[in-house]
């Protein structure tokens, strides 16, 4: 792209706009996931909605590859592009609640940490996810799985409406009233559409939760995923968590000769009334004892953020997905074989419990169509040194090949590895025809094709 181009953008961008020719420009480039290293040709950051359709109309009219970028978790690094242009919403993070409504607003660089932080001033949350570094926008468009998944549903249903730039640079906003089809589809459907510039969500109560991780002898781990598997069926909906397989981080409360060593392990989440939080937990301790823990109740964005330290920007990512609707006798032998084969602190498995509140919302009724799921399983492989690619993506593989005859064809979006892109129509099974449909109304020339992409 020749240098009057660039005078061109810059004279349309009220927000900053860096180039290959700028100091900032290693450090703009870069996402989440350190094994992706792309050269975009531009990084804007908006200052405002005028700025994200100003890119949009730029990288369209000049025939560029198009990425966006909201919190940056993106792990097959959708967020970023070689030759292209991404938008980065980094700026445009601002969240305000209105506490009789009982609604928040957040714009399209927001953080979950962003969130919560806004929310829990009023004891307000809604269901987000694991880390709170993570993008509100890209975990709410695949769907949205957290703690709060089984009491209040996925992030995605408790969004109302949102402000979405399109691929003819237009900014409409889809709620139940407006623009109905589109909001149908940006509840699971991904980044194919526009760039959502703002998120309007219901929140509900929750100021302080009860829980935190539980580390259980591997010799456990069997018992824990059994547990799981018939607690979640018809556990009070105010009861989230999974259980994981981690290697114990140097933590003060897991003694010291442990450290290093991989563990089962159960994080637990009461949503409920605090003092029944210890009684809510009762099933699980009965199941065995722990070595070591750090349970309690503590605010919700506590726990929303307590495993920040451990995946900072920069690790290698590659992870692996399936919907699972039970935990069979088979499923949980693959994941006692593999799971504590872990090749890195940073590593995990997660078996989310998608049910719940979650259930009351038909297949149908949002791009999200895996209903009928019990459980959402993420294999993700983390590790910091590039050295260890090969051999900690083999693990995931491995895994996944162990795991994925007894799941779901499916899998969650948010979850799949660049590899993925033959899963699509799986992963939105009776839902993707119209998909394709809504992909076709507001992005027929598939700008917006840099996400698990759904072609018109």
């Amino acid at each position: 792209m020749t240098s009057p181009a660039t005078g061109v953008l810059r004279e349309r961008i009220r927000g900053t706009v860096i180039t290959r020719e700028d100091a900032a420009y290693d450090e703009a480039r870069k996402v989440y996931n350190g094994m992706i290293d792309r050269r975009p040709l531009f990084v804007v950051r908006p200052a405002d909605v005028e700025d994200v359709r100003a890119a949009v109309n730029f990288a369209r009219d000049n025939g560029l590859d198009l990425a966006v970028r909201g919190g940056a978790h993106s792990v097959p690094g959708f967020g970023t592009v070689d030759d292209g242009l991404v938008i980065d919403l980094s700026g445009m993070r601002a969240v305000e609640v209105d506490p009789k409504q009982r609604t928040a607003t957040a714009q399209g660089g927001a953080t979950w940490g962003d969130f919560n932080d806004a929310t829990h001033e009023f004891g307000l949350a809604t269901p987000g996810g694991i880390i709170s570094t993570t993008g509100v926008a890209g975990l709410t468009l695949g769907g949205g799985i957290g703690y709060l998944n089984r009491a209040y549903g996925l992030s995605c249903d408790n969004l109302l409406s949102a402000q979405v730039v399109t691929a003819d640079g237009g900014l409409v906003t889809a709620s139940e009233r407006e623009h109905p089809d589109l909001y149908w589809a940006l509840r699971g459907g991904g980044g194919n559409f526009g760039v959502v510039v703002s998120f309007e969500f219901a929140v509900h109560p929750v100021a302080e939760i009860y829980g935190g991780p539980m580390f259980f002898e591997l010799d456990k781990a069997a018992d824990l995923l059994r547990f799981h598997q018939e607690f979640m069926m018809d556990a009070p909906e105010q009861f989230g968590g999974f259980p994981a397989f981690q290697i114990a981080p140097p933590l003060p409360f897991i003694p010291e000769e442990r450290h290093g060593e991989p563990f089962a392990l159960y994080v637990p989440c009461w949503a409920g009334p605090i003092e029944e939080g210890e009684a809510a937990l009762k099933p699980l301790r009965d199941l065995a004892p722990t070595v070591a823990e750090l349970v309690g109740p503590m605010p919700y964005p506590a726990l929303n953020s307590a495993f920040d330290a451990l995946l900072p920007p920069g690790l290698q990512h590659y992870w692996k997905a399936n919907f699972v609707t039970e935990l069979t006798e088979d499923a949980i032998a693959a994941h006692v074989e593999h799971g504590p084969k872990l090749p890195a602190v940073n590593s995990t498995m997660h078996i989310y419990a998608i049910n719940g509140a979650c259930h009351r919302v038909g297949p149908q009724d949002t791009a999200f169509a895996y209903r009928d799921a019990n459980f959402a399983t993420n294999i993700a492989g983390m590790w910091p040194d590039p050295a260890d690619n090969e051999a900690g993506k083999a693990w995931v593989r491995e895994y996944y090949d162990a795991t994925a005859p007894h799941s779901e064809s499916g899998g969650y979006v948010n979850f799949m590895a660049g590899d993925d892109q033959d899963r699509i129509r799986e992963n939105y099974r009776g839902n993707y025809d119209r998909l394709v449909q809504v992909k076709r109304a507001y992005d027929p020339d598939n700008l917006f094709h840099l996400n698990q992409n759904i072609k018109p």
